[in-house]
């Protein structure tokens, strides 16, 4: 990725330049690092990686040949959300504007990028950059406890950085991260459960018996994937009033299997699944899904699981679930219960996490065939949302 940025206006401290971070600096940022922070610390090897390889933006200032501080901002392919992963500054300059001026060159840089959102953590005795993020705009929206290696909580803010904050139709939504590559589905489910107040607390135990009674048993060369169909009877079998919308009538995800003993054992697994919709009395729609309807979906009440592709965010040829949790006139919003921590990945990341319009168009596609498939989930009458 090029460093280049536009010339964001403001005033540069007298005698401090602003440049990318080159790899001659590591020893200088892990020195600010250790001096900066008692725990969560960026390693060599972190800024290292992020230099060479990383989807990311990492700009120092200098004066007179010293560091002087850093920004460090990750991007999320096929998103348009920017984190702010860390910004630190030399004790005796604090107060010179430095820490302001990285933040405004690192939104110009996220905004030229495409991004519309910064998000970041930050401790809530750091009394002083809570300062400077409201100063900037930004807005607490969030409070997750044991965040931090020591045990200690975060807050989350977040500025729309692109345009006008406009209001967005988000869902209260608890997240919950899936524990194994293949329970995106019954993550993604366990999520409108506990939205809808029948799941009083999110279990692995919970996890894994939805994924037993949803599993297709057989999915590209790994474990077996969620079907749709059987989604929709763990949720009804919980209370949940469901819908189901698959573009495709037949067994999915055939293309992904080539071995023809475990495609007949994926025939005869949808053919029980189908029967048993039947026997609930589960609808069950054929064709398309607009946006249109989802949105109308969500403005119902409803929280729509959705499949899509990760093709683009990862290059990963799977199926994955996502819990669709809002939407306004350019985003939708999702709930990804994918958590991949080796990309430096937060919480907070995976949460609300918006997709524009077009984008979502792409994703929310998958395979040769172009398939769609949505199980809509309402609360049961007489429950109310915990």
């Amino acid at each position: 990725m090029s460093s280049a940025i536009p010339s964001p206006a403001p005033f540069d401290p007298p005698g401090v330049i602003f440049r990318a971070a080159r790899l001659d600096d590591v020893p200088a940022l892990v020195a600010l690092e250790n001096r900066s922070f008692a725990f969560d610390r960026l390693s060599r090897r972190s800024f290292t990686w992020m230099i060479r390889h990383a989807h990311r933006f990492l700009d120092v200032a200098e004066a007179d040949g010293r560091l002087l501080g850093y920004v460090l901002v990750l991007y999320r392919r096929g998103t348009s959300l920017a984190r702010l992963y860390s910004l630190a500054v030399e004790a005796e300059y604090r107060k010179a504007g430095i820490a302001r001026r990285l933040l405004e060159i690192a939104e110009a840089h996220a905004e030229a990028e495409g991004c519309m959102f910064m998000r970041l953590e930050v401790h809530p005795d750091n009394r002083a950059a809570i300062a400077l993020y409201e100063r900037m705009g930004y807005r607490c929206c969030g409070r997750y406890e044991h965040y931090y290696e020591d045990g200690s909580a975060a807050l989350r803010y977040e500025r729309r950085i692109h345009s006008p904050d406009t209001p967005a139709g988000l869902r209260a939504t608890a997240y919950y991260a899936q524990t194994t590559e293949f329970t995106c589905g019954p993550a993604s489910l366990m999520m409108a459960m506990h939205a809808f107040g029948v799941l009083p607390r999110f279990t692995r135990h919970c996890e894994l018996q939805l994924w037993r009674e949803a599993t297709t048993i057989y999915m590209t060369s790994g474990h077996g994937g969620c079907s749709p169909y059987g989604l929709a009877l763990a949720a009804r079998r919980r209370g949940l009033a469901v819908e189901l919308f698959v573009s495709e009538h037949g067994p999915l995800f055939l293309d992904g299997v080539r071995d023809e003993a475990k495609k007949d054992v994926l025939r005869i697994v949808h053919e029980d699944f189908v029967a048993q919709v039947a026997a609930l009395g589960i609808p069950v729609r054929h064709g398309s899904v607009g946006q249109q309807q989802l949105s109308e979906w969500l403005d119902q009440g409803a929280l729509p699981i959705v499949l899509i592709s990760t093709w683009r965010f990862n290059r990963n040829k799977a199926p994955h679930w996502v819990l669709l949790t809002g939407h306004d006139e350019r985003f939708f919003y999702i709930h990804d219960p994918d958590l991949d921590e080796e990309d430096l990945r937060s919480v907070t990341d995976n949460m609300y996490l918006p997709i524009a319009r077009g984008e979502f168009e792409r994703i929310s596609r998958f395979g040769r065939v172009r398939l769609q498939s949505v199980v809509v989930v309402r609360r049961p009458a007489g429950v109310i949302a915990a």
